[in-house]
Protein backbone atom coordinates (compact mmCIF):
# COMPACT_ATOMS: atom_id res chain seq x y z
CA UNK A 1 0.00 0.00 0.00
CA UNK A 2 1.37 3.80 -1.02
CA UNK A 3 2.49 5.73 1.84
CA UNK A 4 -0.76 8.41 0.91
CA UNK A 5 -2.89 5.32 0.99
CA UNK A 6 -2.01 4.96 4.73
CA UNK A 7 -2.28 8.48 5.72
CA UNK A 8 -5.59 8.78 5.12
CA UNK A 9 -6.24 5.23 6.44
CA UNK A 10 -5.18 6.95 9.49
CA UNK A 11 -7.00 10.55 9.02
CA UNK A 12 -10.73 8.52 9.16
CA UNK A 13 -9.55 6.47 11.97
CA UNK A 14 -8.77 9.53 13.88
CA UNK A 15 -11.51 11.49 12.94
CA UNK A 16 -14.06 8.50 13.91
CA UNK A 17 -12.59 8.13 16.79
CA UNK A 18 -13.14 11.94 17.39
CA UNK A 19 -17.12 11.40 16.88
CA UNK A 20 -17.28 8.92 19.29
CA UNK A 21 -15.32 10.92 21.60
CA UNK A 22 -17.35 13.59 21.16
CA UNK A 23 -20.64 11.96 21.41
CA UNK A 24 -20.34 9.49 24.11
CA UNK A 25 -16.98 10.81 26.40
CA UNK A 26 -18.71 12.51 29.25
CA UNK A 27 -17.75 16.32 29.16
CA UNK A 28 -16.29 15.98 25.99
CA UNK A 29 -18.75 18.71 24.69
CA UNK A 30 -17.83 21.01 27.38
CA UNK A 31 -14.08 20.73 26.27
CA UNK A 32 -14.75 21.50 22.78
CA UNK A 33 -16.49 24.61 23.54
CA UNK A 34 -13.38 25.84 26.39
CA UNK A 35 -11.38 25.13 23.15
CA UNK A 36 -13.51 27.56 21.20
CA UNK A 37 -14.58 24.93 18.26
CA UNK A 38 -18.50 24.97 19.28
CA UNK A 39 -20.97 26.14 21.09
CA UNK A 40 -20.97 25.24 25.46
CA UNK A 41 -24.39 23.31 25.77
CA UNK A 42 -27.08 25.44 27.40
CA UNK A 43 -27.48 24.05 31.17
CA UNK A 44 -31.55 22.66 31.41
CA UNK A 45 -33.39 25.21 33.75
CA UNK A 46 -33.99 23.53 37.40
CA UNK A 47 -37.56 22.14 37.29
CA UNK A 48 -40.12 23.12 40.03
CA UNK A 49 -39.80 20.03 42.23
CA UNK A 50 -35.91 20.98 42.16
CA UNK A 51 -37.12 24.63 43.48
CA UNK A 52 -39.20 23.70 45.85
CA UNK A 53 -36.88 21.02 47.46
CA UNK A 54 -33.92 23.93 47.41
CA UNK A 55 -36.78 26.19 49.50
CA UNK A 56 -37.32 23.77 52.11
CA UNK A 57 -33.42 23.00 52.80
CA UNK A 58 -33.01 26.77 52.64
CA UNK A 59 -35.67 27.20 55.78
CA UNK A 60 -34.06 24.16 56.81
CA UNK A 61 -30.69 24.99 57.34
CA UNK A 62 -30.91 29.04 57.68
CA UNK A 63 -28.90 31.15 55.83
CA UNK A 64 -25.49 30.43 57.81
CA UNK A 65 -26.50 26.68 58.32
CA UNK A 66 -25.87 26.90 61.72
CA UNK A 67 -28.51 24.93 62.86
CA UNK A 68 -27.96 21.86 64.84
CA UNK A 69 -27.30 18.35 63.35
CA UNK A 70 -29.62 15.42 63.67
CA UNK A 71 -27.81 12.70 64.70
CA UNK A 72 -27.93 9.35 66.59
CA UNK A 73 -25.63 8.68 69.84
CA UNK A 74 -24.80 6.01 72.02
CA UNK A 75 -23.54 6.02 75.32
CA UNK A 76 -20.16 5.12 76.66
CA UNK A 77 -19.97 2.00 78.65
CA UNK A 78 -17.11 0.33 80.68
CA UNK A 79 -15.87 -2.95 80.17
CA UNK A 80 -12.79 -4.78 81.68
CA UNK A 81 -10.56 -6.76 79.72
CA UNK A 82 -7.62 -9.54 81.22
CA UNK A 83 -9.63 -10.50 84.10
CA UNK A 84 -10.24 -14.51 82.79
CA UNK A 85 -7.87 -16.63 81.62
CA UNK A 86 -9.17 -20.00 80.02
CA UNK A 87 -6.35 -22.53 78.57
CA UNK A 88 -6.07 -26.20 77.92
CA UNK A 89 -3.62 -28.20 79.76
CA UNK A 90 -2.32 -31.95 80.40
CA UNK A 91 -2.29 -33.84 83.47
CA UNK A 92 0.00 -35.59 84.71
CA UNK A 93 0.94 -38.01 88.22
CA UNK A 94 2.76 -36.12 90.77
CA UNK A 95 5.24 -38.66 90.78
CA UNK A 96 6.06 -40.83 87.98
CA UNK A 97 9.41 -43.55 87.79
CA UNK A 98 9.98 -45.69 85.11
CA UNK A 99 11.77 -49.17 87.50
CA UNK A 100 15.18 -50.62 86.03
CA UNK A 101 16.67 -52.90 87.48
CA UNK A 102 21.04 -52.20 88.85
CA UNK A 103 22.80 -54.91 86.60
CA UNK A 104 21.72 -57.78 83.85
CA UNK A 105 19.80 -61.34 84.90
CA UNK A 106 17.53 -63.80 84.54
CA UNK A 107 14.06 -62.52 85.72
CA UNK A 108 12.45 -65.61 88.53
CA UNK A 109 9.73 -63.52 90.31
CA UNK A 110 7.53 -60.79 89.52
CA UNK A 111 5.65 -59.81 93.02
CA UNK A 112 3.05 -57.43 91.78
CA UNK A 113 -0.15 -56.91 89.43
CA UNK A 114 -0.76 -54.47 86.97
CA UNK A 115 -3.09 -51.94 88.97
CA UNK A 116 -1.20 -52.76 92.32
CA UNK A 117 -0.83 -49.75 95.23
CA UNK A 118 3.02 -50.29 96.57
CA UNK A 119 4.70 -48.61 98.93
CA UNK A 120 8.34 -47.06 99.15
CA UNK A 121 11.09 -49.66 99.36
CA UNK A 122 8.68 -52.95 98.76
CA UNK A 123 10.17 -55.47 96.44
CA UNK A 124 8.04 -55.69 93.47
CA UNK A 125 10.23 -58.38 91.25
CA UNK A 126 13.41 -60.66 92.02
CA UNK A 127 16.53 -61.62 89.37
CA UNK A 128 18.57 -64.98 89.84
CA UNK A 129 20.93 -64.25 92.60
CA UNK A 130 23.30 -67.48 93.66
CA UNK A 131 25.73 -65.94 92.60
CA UNK A 132 25.33 -63.53 94.65
CA UNK A 133 24.61 -65.72 97.18
CA UNK A 134 28.54 -67.52 97.27
CA UNK A 135 30.26 -64.20 96.82
CA UNK A 136 28.64 -63.13 100.45
CA UNK A 137 29.32 -66.45 101.61
CA UNK A 138 32.80 -66.27 100.63
CA UNK A 139 33.52 -62.57 101.74
CA UNK A 140 31.59 -63.64 105.48
CA UNK A 141 34.63 -66.47 105.01
CA UNK A 142 37.52 -63.91 104.66
CA UNK A 143 36.30 -61.75 107.59
CA UNK A 144 36.21 -64.43 109.99
CA UNK A 145 39.54 -65.38 109.14
CA UNK A 146 40.54 -61.95 109.54
CA UNK A 147 39.68 -61.22 112.67
CA UNK A 148 40.78 -64.69 113.91
CA UNK A 149 44.27 -63.58 112.32
CA UNK A 150 43.78 -59.97 114.24
CA UNK A 151 43.31 -61.84 117.43
CA UNK A 152 46.21 -63.98 117.14
CA UNK A 153 48.36 -60.35 116.27
CA UNK A 154 46.94 -58.73 119.31
CA UNK A 155 47.74 -62.05 121.76
CA UNK A 156 51.47 -61.96 120.45
CA UNK A 157 51.64 -58.45 120.98
CA UNK A 158 50.60 -58.36 124.16
CA UNK A 159 53.71 -60.75 124.74
CA UNK A 160 56.07 -58.49 122.41
CA UNK A 161 56.74 -61.35 119.98
CA UNK A 162 54.21 -59.90 116.96
CA UNK A 163 55.45 -56.34 116.03
CA UNK A 164 53.44 -53.19 115.63
CA UNK A 165 53.78 -53.45 111.65
CA UNK A 166 51.88 -56.92 111.66
CA UNK A 167 49.27 -55.45 114.05
CA UNK A 168 48.64 -52.54 111.56
CA UNK A 169 48.54 -54.93 108.86
CA UNK A 170 46.11 -57.49 110.74
CA UNK A 171 43.47 -54.32 110.96
CA UNK A 172 44.01 -53.38 107.68
CA UNK A 173 43.05 -56.49 106.52
CA UNK A 174 39.62 -57.08 108.73
CA UNK A 175 38.55 -53.80 107.39
CA UNK A 176 39.08 -55.10 103.90
CA UNK A 177 36.89 -57.83 104.36
CA UNK A 178 34.30 -56.21 105.85
CA UNK A 179 33.92 -53.88 102.75
CA UNK A 180 33.95 -56.71 100.64
CA UNK A 181 31.06 -58.07 102.05
CA UNK A 182 29.46 -54.52 102.52
CA UNK A 183 29.66 -54.89 98.36
CA UNK A 184 28.75 -58.26 98.19
CA UNK A 185 25.28 -57.69 100.19
CA UNK A 186 24.86 -55.01 98.32
CA UNK A 187 24.85 -56.93 94.92
CA UNK A 188 22.79 -59.90 96.51
CA UNK A 189 19.62 -56.93 97.01
CA UNK A 190 20.11 -55.58 94.19
CA UNK A 191 19.09 -58.75 93.06
CA UNK A 192 15.61 -57.66 94.38
CA UNK A 193 13.92 -55.00 92.34
CA UNK A 194 12.05 -52.57 94.72
CA UNK A 195 9.77 -49.51 94.28
CA UNK A 196 11.31 -46.26 94.98
CA UNK A 197 8.40 -44.53 95.53
CA UNK A 198 4.27 -45.45 96.22
CA UNK A 199 2.21 -45.35 94.14
CA UNK A 200 0.30 -47.33 91.56
CA UNK A 201 1.49 -50.02 89.29
CA UNK A 202 1.24 -49.86 85.47
CA UNK A 203 1.08 -52.75 83.23
CA UNK A 204 4.13 -54.73 83.14
CA UNK A 205 6.15 -55.33 80.10
CA UNK A 206 7.61 -58.58 81.20
CA UNK A 207 7.42 -61.76 82.19
CA UNK A 208 8.95 -64.19 84.77
CA UNK A 209 12.08 -66.17 82.72
CA UNK A 210 12.86 -62.93 81.00
CA UNK A 211 16.73 -61.95 80.19
CA UNK A 212 16.80 -58.41 81.67
CA UNK A 213 19.69 -55.77 81.49
CA UNK A 214 19.65 -52.49 83.29
CA UNK A 215 18.26 -50.84 80.07
CA UNK A 216 15.15 -52.39 80.39
CA UNK A 217 12.11 -51.28 82.17
CA UNK A 218 10.42 -53.55 84.68
CA UNK A 219 7.31 -51.37 85.48
CA UNK A 220 5.90 -48.05 85.71
CA UNK A 221 4.82 -46.70 88.95
CA UNK A 222 2.47 -43.24 89.32
CA UNK A 223 1.71 -40.99 92.81
CA UNK A 224 -1.46 -40.26 91.62
CA UNK A 225 -2.26 -38.40 95.12
CA UNK A 226 -1.62 -35.15 93.29
CA UNK A 227 -2.29 -34.06 89.22
CA UNK A 228 0.33 -31.60 87.59
CA UNK A 229 -1.53 -29.54 85.03
CA UNK A 230 1.20 -28.33 82.88
CA UNK A 231 -0.33 -24.94 80.52
CA UNK A 232 0.51 -22.29 78.80
CA UNK A 233 -0.46 -18.47 79.14
CA UNK A 234 -0.25 -15.87 76.69
CA UNK A 235 2.45 -13.13 77.54
CA UNK A 236 0.27 -10.25 78.66
CA UNK A 237 -0.63 -12.41 82.14
CA UNK A 238 3.01 -13.44 82.91
CA UNK A 239 3.28 -10.92 84.97
CA UNK A 240 -0.05 -11.32 86.88
CA UNK A 241 0.39 -15.55 87.49
CA UNK A 242 2.11 -15.89 91.17
CA UNK A 243 2.99 -19.25 92.85
CA UNK A 244 0.25 -20.17 95.05
CA UNK A 245 -2.81 -18.39 92.95
CA UNK A 246 -6.19 -20.50 93.19
CA UNK A 247 -7.21 -22.37 89.63
CA UNK A 248 -10.15 -24.33 88.65
CA UNK A 249 -9.48 -27.19 86.42
CA UNK A 250 -12.63 -28.83 84.73
CA UNK A 251 -12.17 -32.22 83.14
CA UNK A 252 -12.43 -32.36 79.30
CA UNK A 253 -13.65 -36.00 78.43
CA UNK A 254 -16.75 -34.55 82.04
CA UNK A 255 -17.33 -31.26 82.14
CA UNK A 256 -19.39 -31.52 85.00
CA UNK A 257 -16.58 -32.59 87.12
CA UNK A 258 -14.45 -30.02 88.31
CA UNK A 259 -11.70 -29.34 90.65
CA UNK A 260 -9.76 -26.36 92.83
CA UNK A 261 -6.13 -26.14 92.76
CA UNK A 262 -3.53 -23.83 92.67
CA UNK A 263 -0.27 -22.84 90.74
CA UNK A 264 2.65 -24.69 91.60
CA UNK A 265 5.18 -23.82 89.67
CA UNK A 266 6.47 -21.06 86.98
CA UNK A 267 8.66 -21.06 84.39
CA UNK A 268 11.83 -18.58 83.90
CA UNK A 269 10.76 -17.57 80.41
CA UNK A 270 8.41 -17.34 77.43
CA UNK A 271 8.83 -19.14 74.59
CA UNK A 272 9.86 -16.54 71.55
CA UNK A 273 8.11 -18.95 68.68
CA UNK A 274 4.57 -19.15 70.61
CA UNK A 275 4.83 -15.88 72.60
CA UNK A 276 3.38 -17.93 75.68
CA UNK A 277 4.89 -19.32 79.38
CA UNK A 278 4.83 -22.84 80.64
CA UNK A 279 2.55 -22.62 84.17
CA UNK A 280 1.93 -25.59 86.09
CA UNK A 281 -1.01 -26.21 88.50
CA UNK A 282 -1.38 -28.62 90.98
CA UNK A 283 -4.78 -30.36 91.72
CA UNK A 284 -5.78 -32.74 94.42
CA UNK A 285 -6.94 -36.40 93.46
CA UNK A 286 -8.69 -37.94 96.70
CA UNK A 287 -10.72 -40.35 94.97
CA UNK A 288 -7.81 -41.50 92.41
CA UNK A 289 -10.25 -41.20 89.68
CA UNK A 290 -7.80 -39.06 87.76
CA UNK A 291 -4.95 -40.37 85.35
CA UNK A 292 -2.07 -38.90 83.89
CA UNK A 293 -2.87 -37.68 80.27
CA UNK A 294 -5.63 -36.47 81.26
CA UNK A 295 -6.96 -32.87 78.94
CA UNK A 296 -8.19 -30.05 81.57
CA UNK A 297 -9.87 -26.78 80.91
CA UNK A 298 -7.98 -24.59 83.47
CA UNK A 299 -9.71 -21.13 85.04
CA UNK A 300 -8.15 -18.43 86.10
CA UNK A 301 -9.55 -15.21 87.15
CA UNK A 302 -7.69 -11.84 87.77
CA UNK A 303 -8.46 -8.41 88.64
CA UNK A 304 -8.05 -6.97 85.37
CA UNK A 305 -8.01 -3.68 83.17
CA UNK A 306 -11.01 -1.21 83.13
CA UNK A 307 -11.49 0.62 79.54
CA UNK A 308 -14.17 2.86 77.81
CA UNK A 309 -16.12 1.16 75.80
CA UNK A 310 -17.78 2.69 72.32
CA UNK A 311 -20.50 1.16 69.52
CA UNK A 312 -17.36 -0.16 66.60
CA UNK A 313 -19.42 2.88 64.42
CA UNK A 314 -18.54 5.57 66.62
CA UNK A 315 -14.82 5.02 65.88
CA UNK A 316 -13.04 7.24 63.00
CA UNK A 317 -10.42 7.53 61.45
CA UNK A 318 -7.75 10.48 60.56
CA UNK A 319 -4.56 10.69 59.23
CA UNK A 320 -3.46 11.52 63.10
CA UNK A 321 -4.86 8.71 64.05
CA UNK A 322 -8.46 7.07 65.37
CA UNK A 323 -10.94 9.97 66.94
CA UNK A 324 -14.78 10.01 68.53
CA UNK A 325 -17.07 12.76 68.46
CA UNK A 326 -18.02 13.24 71.50
CA UNK A 327 -21.53 15.19 72.46
CA UNK A 328 -20.48 17.31 75.40
CA UNK A 329 -23.06 20.16 76.58
CA UNK A 330 -24.90 19.82 73.13
CA UNK A 331 -21.85 20.08 70.87
CA UNK A 332 -19.57 18.48 69.07
CA UNK A 333 -15.88 17.55 70.25
CA UNK A 334 -13.50 15.68 68.35
CA UNK A 335 -11.38 13.17 71.31
CA UNK A 336 -8.81 11.26 70.10
CA UNK A 337 -8.66 7.72 71.02
CA UNK A 338 -6.23 4.68 70.96
CA UNK A 339 -7.45 1.27 70.12
CA UNK A 340 -7.19 -1.63 72.86
CA UNK A 341 -9.63 -4.43 71.79
CA UNK A 342 -12.35 -5.03 69.36
CA UNK A 343 -15.05 -7.23 69.70
CA UNK A 344 -18.26 -7.45 67.92
CA UNK A 345 -20.47 -5.72 69.79
CA UNK A 346 -18.11 -2.93 71.12
CA UNK A 347 -14.75 -1.52 71.09
CA UNK A 348 -12.66 -0.58 73.94
CA UNK A 349 -10.72 2.51 73.61
CA UNK A 350 -8.34 4.89 75.65
CA UNK A 351 -8.76 8.19 75.73
CA UNK A 352 -10.38 11.26 77.79
CA UNK A 353 -13.71 10.52 78.48
CA UNK A 354 -16.19 11.95 81.56
CA UNK A 355 -18.62 10.17 83.03
CA UNK A 356 -22.13 10.83 81.08
CA UNK A 357 -20.23 11.27 77.89
CA UNK A 358 -22.30 9.95 74.56
CA UNK A 359 -20.71 9.54 71.07
CA UNK A 360 -21.96 10.23 67.73
CA UNK A 361 -22.83 6.56 66.10
CA UNK A 362 -25.33 7.84 63.40
CA UNK A 363 -24.49 10.95 61.14
CA UNK A 364 -20.82 11.28 61.50
CA UNK A 365 -20.59 12.59 58.20
CA UNK A 366 -22.34 15.95 59.21
CA UNK A 367 -20.89 16.47 62.75
CA UNK A 368 -18.36 19.60 62.62
CA UNK A 369 -15.92 20.92 65.88
CA UNK A 370 -18.05 22.66 67.64
CA UNK A 371 -21.37 22.15 66.17
CA UNK A 372 -24.46 22.18 67.74
CA UNK A 373 -25.93 18.43 68.07
CA UNK A 374 -29.68 17.82 68.48
CA UNK A 375 -29.60 14.06 69.41
CA UNK A 376 -32.20 12.67 67.51
CA UNK A 377 -32.07 8.82 69.95
CA UNK A 378 -30.03 6.66 71.75
CA UNK A 379 -28.90 3.16 71.09
CA UNK A 380 -27.25 1.04 73.20
CA UNK A 381 -27.86 2.56 76.04
CA UNK A 382 -29.20 -0.61 77.97
CA UNK A 383 -26.54 -2.77 76.20
CA UNK A 384 -23.71 -3.58 78.75
CA UNK A 385 -20.48 -3.75 76.89
CA UNK A 386 -18.07 -6.97 77.06
CA UNK A 387 -14.54 -7.67 77.62
CA UNK A 388 -12.73 -10.77 77.07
Amino acid sequence: MSWWKQALLCLFILAAAAVVWYHFFPGARQTVADLGLAQAPAEAAPSSDERAASAVRQRRNGPSGGTPAAIVSAPVMSATINDRLTAIGNGKALHTVAVRPYTSGRLTEILVEPGATVKAGDVIARMDSEAESIAVDRAQITLDDARAALERINALRSSNTATAVQQTEAELAVRNAELALREAKLALERRDIVAPIGGTVGILPVSPGDYITSSDQIATIDDRSQILVDFWVPERFARMIKIGMPLTAESVARPAEKYQGEISAIDNQVDTTSRTMHIQGRIANPADTLRSGMAFRVTMQFPGESFPAVDPLAVQWSTEGAYVWAVRGGTAQRLPVRIIQRNSDSVLVDGDFADGDLVVVEGVHAVREGQPIAVAGDVGSNRPARGS
